[in-house]
């Protein structure tokens, strides 16, 4: 993975995790950066699952693809406010 590969992900983490955090409802008891790092992580997650299904290189935009990130953002999320609030 070259350079612009790496900071495409470190964006498209960014704006993963703060559409995941916008989805699970009510307040998140996690931070900026445990958000970014879900986002990132949910961004690779997903877009290993939509090539293994086929689905993440479409004509235009790759909404199936999106789905699939911003989901696994919204479960890392829950999964982590979760995990604070049982401390």
């Amino acid at each position: 993975m070259e350079i612009d590969g790496i900071i495409s992900a470190i964006v498209i983490g960014i704006v993963i995790g703060i559409l995941g955090r916008l989805v699970v409802p009510g307040r998140q008891r996690i931070g900026v950066l445990w958000t970014i790092l879900v986002g990132i992580a949910a961004a690779l997650i997903g877009s290993a699952i939509a090539t293994a299904f086929g689905v993440a290189d479409t004509k235009g935009v790759d909404w199936v693809e999106w789905l699939i990130q911003i989901g696994l953002a919204a479960l890392g999320v829950a999964a982590l406010d979760r995990a604070k609030t049982g401390r």
